[in-house]
């Protein structure tokens, strides 16, 4: 026994280490080309600065080739033991196939754990280091400073941007917050635009026709209303404070969900905006600033365990296929990580919708492939026996 599972389990890591490969250089090809290959052609960045960045992509795109990689493995060599009637020969020597996977179960596990590791850790590390990179062979470029529907905090100032039009910022949100943390300003810009002053180091917003509401002696009695407001924000802190949800590691998401949390709660009444916006707030009731950023956490843990289901789906769907070509393999995995991956894109589209609680339904295809998985590998240890 202890042969056939040394078998088994070099077949899949032999196979794994090359689908790995495969899908990592294909993940690369991507970025490499719409990023680091500019900047070398064009002179902005040195070859060893392009090796840098190119190393520092790796472990972002080790999150997706992992899980791909293994349930490419298992389809592969599956469908070839099954094709060369290899697990016949188990099934007459009396061993079942729940005890001939058993390695490929542990690794699986193991490999989850592998995964957790880089997707909540290095993965977000080394992106934030590749941005660095980027950034710093690159021409000083505004639009970089704030991104689509994600609440970015400037020294005393957070902003939210609902979305952007070339260089317009469209449906702006500021909220400004005092010496103790405590929300003090709140208004909204119907449009918005980034106008650079590198004489002072800084980024002014500049904001059109802005309405809200200013806290004055405690009580939310105080309208703001202009044509024009201009928002200071320092370039320097840009790095550290205009950080991607995709970007930050575990630490860095709680610490986030809780400071949004707290600001949710400490949004003005509804009856003490100005009508227009009780209006809009009523339409978008009450925007979850920490939703995105529970998304982003519950779809990096969800993530990691795509390990497990796609081995337990693999297997199974590995033996029925009872085919040797790699293309067939290919296709099938390619198939099943588009639907395991429409999930996440899901939840994440449902991030403005806190009702429908979007950061549970991005474990929807752990507990959906696990299920079905667990239920073809019952079915074809049946038919081994």
């Amino acid at each position: 026994m202890k042969t056939l599972h040394l078998y088994v389990t070099r077949q899949i890591l032999g196979t794994l280490v090359m689908t790995v490969l495969v899908f990592t250089f294909v993940l690369l090809i991507g970025n490499i080309l719409r990023d680091v290959m500019s900047l070398l052609m064009n002179g902005q960045a040195s070859l060893w600065v392009s090796i840098q960045a190119i190393g520092l992509l790796i472990p972002y795109v080790l999150v997706f080739a992992l899980p791909m990689g293994l349930l490419t493995a298992t389809l592969l060599t599956f469908g070839r033991f099954s094709a060369d009637h290899e697990l016949t020969a188990v099934r007459a020597s009396g061993i079942s196939l729940l005890a001939l996977i058993t390695p490929i179960l542990i690794l699986s596990v193991v490999l989850s754990g592998l995964c957790a590791l880089i997707n909540l850790q290095l993965a977000p590390q080394a992106r934030d280091a590749y941005k660095s990179l980027y950034y710093r062979v690159t021409m000083e470029n505004p639009s970089v400073w704030l991104r689509e529907k994600q609440y970015v905090t400037f020294g005393v100032y957070g902003i939210y941007i609902d979305r952007r039009n070339g260089d317009d910022l469209l449906d702006i949100e500021v909220s400004q917050v005092d010496e103790n943390g405590t929300l003090i300003r709140w208004f909204r810009a119907p449009r918005g635009q980034l106008v650079p002053e590198p004489q002072n180091s800084r980024i002014m917003l500049h904001l059109v026709n802005p309405r809200g509401v200013a806290q004055e002696g405690g009580e939310w009695n105080k309208p703001i209303r202009g044509d024009f407001f201009d928002l200071p924000i320092r370039a320097e802190a840009q790095s550290v404070q205009a950080t991607k949800l995709s970007d930050m590691t575990f630490t860095q998401l709680r610490t986030k969900i809780r400071e949004l949390e707290e600001l949710n709660r400490q949004q003005p009444p509804l009856e003490k905006l100005p009508p227009e916006l009780q209006e809009q707030m009523k339409k978008s009731k009450v925007l979850d600033f920490a939703m995105p950023a529970k998304v982003q956490l519950h779809r990096m843990l969800s993530f990691s365990f795509a390990c497990i289901g796609f081995t337990l789906v693999g297997i199974p769907l590995g033996i029925r296929a009872h085919r040797r070509e790699t293309s067939i393999g290919i296709a099938f995995a390619l198939m099943l990580v588009v639907v395991y991956y429409s999930f996440l894109i899901l939840g994440g589209a449902l991030e403005g919708r806190p009702e429908l609680y979007p950061h549970l339904i991005v474990w929807l295809p752990n507990f959906i492939f696990q299920i079905i998985g667990a239920g073809l590998l019952w079915r074809a240890n049946k038919g081994l026996h």
